[in-house]
């Protein structure tokens, strides 16, 4: 996929995977449009990178995505890529009778429903482009539980096997469709999850960095590092290797509980 002289809208892409993707893709010399519901974190990115172009939306508002449609292709005719970015992620104890559901719901919508959304607002628009591509953002954990995530891990789970079917539903056209399944990344939605810190985490530039040769490549689904092993493992042992998981997050969350007695 040719990146120079393209036009991105990247979702989320103020802190992090985003906004390193945008970082890093201004130097292939695409034009980058970034968009976030913070528009103190937007103006801080406009302040930082001026080549950067910034529009406040909210992906769970389907009026503010219409309105973001609007904008977008008025401003910058020639987007041909998506990057669906924004995402949460939270802990969840689904034996406590208080867990809070509107939590969990917002979680879906913006790491699942937000993706939809968008992709059934921009498709008819990429498809009018010589050259464009939905590049979709899921995790290594789509693979292997992390089971004080599960509403995270469900969501990125159907990103994955929503990007396939789109890509095969795609396969005749002019639109790729890439999924980037990120490993464990020292980015601050991941350290913000106590269980997550720790040994093992891959720094955000060298993340995107092979992501972006990916894409350069056509290679549809990237999965960077220790993602690619989970990938692997979810298909030689899925209950053997889940289990052995959820025994190190154990360890882990005692030896955090430990720490604080």
């Amino acid at each position: 996929m040719e990146l120079s002289d393209s036009t991105i809208l990247i979702t989320g892409g103020t802190s992090g995977i985003g906004l390193e993707f945008a970082k890093q893709l201004l130097l292939q010399g695409a034009k980058i449009i970034v968009t976030a519901r913070d528009i103190a974190k937007l103006n801080q990115t406009k302040k930082q990178f001026s080549q950067i172009n910034i529009i406040q939306s909210d992906i769970n508002n389907l009026k503010d995505i219409e309105q973001l449609y609007e904008q977008v292709t008025q401003q910058f005719p020639g987007l041909n890529i998506i990057i669906n970015n924004a995402g949460i992620m939270q802990n969840a104890d689904l034996q406590n009778p208080h867990l809070d559901l509107e939590n969990c719901t917002r979680e879906i919508e913006t790491n699942f429903a937000g993706t939809v959304r968008m992709i059934h607002q921009f498709l008819p628009h990429l498809q009018t482009k010589k050259s464009s591509a939905i590049i979709n953002i899921s995790s290594g954990l789509a693979f292997i539980p992390f089971t004080v995530s599960p509403i995270y891990c469900g969501t990125k789970a159907g990103i994955h096997i929503y990007s396939q079917a789109l890509r095969l539903q795609l396969e005749n056209t002019n639109v790729k469709v890439f999924e980037i399944a990120p490993p464990k990344t020292d980015n601050p939605m991941q350290k913000a999850i106590p269980e997550t810190n720790g040994k093992g985490m891959m720094k955000v530039d060298k993340m995107v960095s092979i992501a972006v040769k990916g894409i350069l490549k056509d290679k549809f689904e990237i999965r960077p590092g220790l993602a690619n092993i989970m990938k692997w493992m979810s298909r030689i042992a899925p209950d053997f290797f889940a289990k052995l998981v959820d025994r190190n997050i154990k360890k882990r969350r005692q030896k955090l509980i430990n720490s604080l007695q």
